[in-house]
């Protein structure tokens, strides 16, 4: 264990083996408000632990207590680093450079969250830090389909109440790139039931519609005003979810992504989360241009957490920060193209509290 000047505390043990033989590491962070704990597949997040109200303890991600369900069920994407390109891309075809680039395929008839084996399902190089942890992974040139060999690296650091996440990678040839982490919230607990009595502040004017229940991008950017997605003031999740519209519907629900305002590249405060019963507060802020907020819906019961109870829908929340879904096939989103020898860069914080 090293003790560093922040008092953050990292812990490093075995959490479990892989088929092939590959040994997967769990890294602990721990700080006088929160306990993080990560480990090596997927670079993921397995548990996050903070105080409520009355200074309990609880931890407010799902996910699993154990190797192997991670493995089995890849669909959920637990606390993953989701890419080479996360969210979703049409057909998994864009064209760059004059070529047409053809990734492989996982969600219907599109790509979702870097393909078939996305760096989900990778064992990163993990290395202690100071206040955290450091994951490396190469994407080899053609590596589901995408151009370059990308080097990858994502360093989680934790220091008092907030975690901070740095991304950065390189590619040899032009690609495209799109990293988030796909943590699930529940500010609760992860066994306390749903997430629709809390209350959520998107600082977005806008987000980007979807053509149908596949959540392609139509290419519009939209207003939020007047509409079920207007989160700019403090909204239950709860109460217009099961509004009749067509958005709604088309994701069961909110997987949608919202326009932070401000200029991309800069931290600057994407999403607020304040849950009245435990009292927690979760705040983000991002260098990202957008923000995939998804409410759940897909879990139905099936997949049984680290605490033994089932996750039925809508028990967790995602904040994805993130470039815009199918932005590679949309000249008026924001470019995630990265060029060869270029560095892409990015950070999202999550700061925890109580009201």
């Amino acid at each position: 264990m090293g003790i560093v000047d922040s008092g953050t505390q990292v812990k490093t043990e075995m959490f479990g083996t892989l088929a092939g033989g590959g040994v997967v590491q769990k890294y602990t962070l721990t700080s006088a408000e929160v306990e993080l704990e990560l480990i090596s597949y997927g670079a993921r997040v397995v548990a996050l632990k903070t105080k409520d109200r009355d200074g309990v303890w609880g931890d407010v991600t799902l996910g699993y207590g154990e190797l192997k369900p991670y493995v089995e069920n890849t669909n959920a994407f637990f606390g993953v680093i989701a890419g080479r390109y996360a969210n979703r891309i049409a057909n998994g075809r864009f064209e760059l450079e004059g070529k047409t680039v053809q990734t492989t395929i996982n969600d219907g008839e599109n790509m979702l969250h870097g393909g078939v084996e996305g760096f989900d399902q990778r064992n990163w190089e993990g290395e202690v830090v100071a206040d955290g942890v450091e994951f490396a992974l190469v994407s080899p040139d053609g590596d589901q389909g995408y151009p370059g060999a990308l080097t990858v690296r994502v360093r989680y650091t934790l220091k008092g109440s907030v975690v901070r996440i740095d991304y950065s990678a390189k590619s040899d040839k032009t690609t495209v790139v799109n990293l988030t982490n796909h943590a699930y919230f529940n500010l609760d607990g992860e066994a306390s039931g749903t997430i629709l009595g809390e209350e959520l502040t998107l600082e977005a004017d806008a987000y980007t519609p979807v053509t149908d229940a596949a959540a392609i991008p139509t290419g519009e950017i939209a207003k939020v005003e007047g509409t079920p997605f207007d989160f700019r003031k403090a909204t239950v999740i709860g109460s217009r979810i099961g509004e009749t519209n067509d958005q709604l519907t088309f994701g069961r629900g909110y997987d949608h992504n919202w326009v932070v305002r401000g200029k991309a590249g800069e931290l600057r405060p994407a999403a607020k989360v304040v849950a009245p019963k435990s009292g927690r507060v979760l705040v983000v802020e991002t260098t990202e241009p957008a923000i995939q907020f998804y409410s759940g819906n897909f879990l139905d019961g099936t997949l049984v957490g680290k605490s033994g109870v089932a996750y039925v829908q809508r028990s967790g929340f995602c904040l994805e920060t993130q470039a815009f879904p199918d932005a590679p096939n949309h000249g008026n989103f924001p470019s995630a193209t990265l060029k060869a020898g270029e560095e892409y860069t990015s950070v999202t914080t999550w700061e925890f509290g109580v009201e």
